[in-house]
């Protein structure tokens, strides 16, 4: 197994036929600390979605579930958290984020987070 990546889920969702919850779970079930941001204070798999942006430490990766509309509040909070990336999952891509993240030496992924778990590439 790899070594584990904090992942911070932003755009969670308790709602299990989103991929958010799903990618939690997932994220979990292959060794991950997880954390998320999400709309309501809810919970999945033992992981407390909150609707703050928290100073979460030790952040490996942020993986997206919102779109690039719903993102700009959260820029400054992503680079903030200084992740190695961030992976933007089928309908999240924005080259804006993507650029102020190479800025400040952080990888970006056009990718989805399941289908890197499931292939080992996570």
């Amino acid at each position: 197994m790899a070594t584990p990546k904090k992942t911070l889920v932003l755009g969670a969702s308790d709602n299990p036929a989103r991929y958010s919850c799903l990618a939690i779970e997932r994220l979990r079930a292959h060794g991950h600390p997880v954390v998320a941001v999400g709309r309501k204070t809810t919970a999945v798999d033992g992981v407390d979605i909150v609707k703050d942006k928290e100073e979460f430490m030790d952040v490996d990766t942020v993986t997206l579930y919102l779109n690039p509309a719903n993102q700009k509040e959260y820029y400054d909070y992503i680079l903030s958290l200084r992740p190695k990336r961030i992976i933007f999952n089928p309908g999240t891509e924005n080259p804006e984020l993507e650029e102020l993240a190479q800025e400040k030496d952080i990888r970006t992924m056009d990718a989805c987070t399941l289908v890197l778990l499931t292939t080992g590439q996570y």
